[in-house]
C-alpha cells in the first residue's frame, strides 16, 4: 500500500492547538505499516475519553474541548484517523474500507494504548467507526457519546444533502477541506481555522481519504459493511452502558438521528440528552466548549460502576 506522509511543517502555528502528537505504527492490513498520529492530554491513570473526528477533518477539530475535559480531571485521547491529520495517508481510494477503518482505530486504542474504561465522543464518522468498537468490544467502553453521527445499515434513505456533498467530494478536481468544513457550521470560521483544517492536504495527491469516506457510507441493504453495523446496532440498542445523545440543533446530515438513539438504545434511557444550540454539523467547531461541558456533566452523573 502506498502512503503519503503530510510534512510536518504544515502543522506549524495552528491557532490553539498547542498539542504534541504521538505516534505509533500499525499494521495497514496490505503487508505493510501505517504512521497514526493522536493526542494523549490530562492525568495519564485517569479513564480514557476517547475522541473521534470524521470526514473531511481532523483531531484540529476537537482543540476546543480538550481543555474543557482535562481540567475537570479526564484524559484525552484524540486520534488522527488513517487518511487525516498528521496520520499516514493511503495513496489510493481503494485502499480505503469501512472495515480497514475500523480495524486501524482498534488497533491504534487496544493493541497500542491498551484502553479500558473508555468514553467514546464519535462525530461523523468518528461515531461510524466508535459505535462499531464499542458494539464490538464492549468490555473496554464504560460510556458512549453519540454527536452528530449515526450507525448506518443501508435500510433508511440518507439526505439529498449528504448525497450533495458526496458528489462534490468524490468528483471535484482539488478539495477545499476548509470550506467544506466551514460549510457545516454555522457560526463564522476563520482564515486560520479554514487553513488549519486544510493542512493535512498540500494537494490533492492527499486526499483519497476524504474522497473515499462517503463512498463508504452504507447507502444499501447489501452494502460490505451492513450487515456489522445490523449487527453492532443490535448489541448497542440491548446494552445498559450510558448513552449520552448530544446532537446539535441545525445538521441537516444526522439530526434526524438524535430521536432514533434516544428512543432505541437502551443505556439512553433516563439521561437527560442536550441540544447544542446555534451549531451545525461540525458541532465540536461551532460549540466545543458547550459540548464538552455536557460530556462532563454526564460523566459526573454516570460514574463508572466499576
Amino acid at each position: 500500500m502506498q502512503t503519503l506522509r503530510t510534512p510536518e511543517d504544515r502543522f506549524r502555528d495552528l491557532p490553539d492547538f498547542p498539542y504534541t502528537p504521538k505516534y505509533s505504527e500499525i499494521s495497514d492490513g496490505d503487508g505493510g505499516v501505517l504512521r497514526v498520529a493522536w493526542i494523549d492530554e490530562g492525568p495519564p491513570d485517569a479513564d480514557p475519553v476517547l475522541l473521534l473526528h470524521g470526514e473531511p477533518s481532523w483531531s484540529f477539530l476537537y482543540r476546543r474541548m480538550i481543555p474543557v475535559l482535562t481540567a475537570a480531571g479526564h484524559r484525552v485521547i484524540c486520534p488522527d484517523l488513517v487518511g487525516f491529520g498528521r496520520s499516514d495517508k493511503p495513496a489510493r481510494i481503494d485502499n480505503h474500507s469501512y472495515a480497514r477503518h475500523v480495524e486501524w482505530m482498534r488497533a491504534l486504542a487496544f493493541d497500542v494504548l491498551d484502553l479500558t474504561g473508555v468514553t467514546l465522543v464519535g462525530q461523523d464518522w468518528g461515531g461510524l467507526i466508535g459505535l462499531r468498537l464499542a458494539a464490538e468490544h464492549p468490555d473496554r467502553f464504560a460510556h458512549i457519546v453519540v454527536a452528530n453521527t449515526g450507525l448506518p445499515t443501508g435500510d433508511i434513505p440518507m439526505p439529498e444533502i449528504w448525497w450533495q456533498f458526496r458528489i462534490a467530494i468524490q468528483n471535484l478536481p482539488t478539495i477545499d477541506v476548509g470550506r467544506f468544513v466551514a460549510a457545516g457550521c454555522r457560526r463564522p470560521v476563520s482564515d486560520a481555522v479554514r487553513a488549519a483544517y486544510d493542512a493535512p492536504f498540500p494537494d490533492d495527491t492527499y486526499c483519497a481519504g476524504p474522497r473515499a469516506m462517503p463512498g463508504l457510507v452504507p447507502t444499501t441493504p447489501d452494502d460490505p459493511a451492513a450487515a456489522a453495523n445490523k449487527s453492532a446496532w443490535k448489541a448497542l440498542s440491548a446494552s445498559e452502558t450510558p448513552m449520552l445523545v448530544a446532537f446539535s440543533d441545525s445538521d441537516p446530515i444526522t439530526g434526524a438521528m438524535a430521536g432514533i438513539f434516544r428512543r432505541e438504545m437502551r443505556g439512553a434511557q433516563g439521561i437527560e440528552h442536550p441540544v447544542i444550540t446555534d451549531a451545525g454539523h461540525f458541532l465540536q467547531e461551532d460549540a466545543g466548549e458547550e459540548l464538552a461541558a455536557a460530556i462532563v456533566t454526564f460523566l459526573r452523573d454516570h460514574p463508572d460502576s466499576d
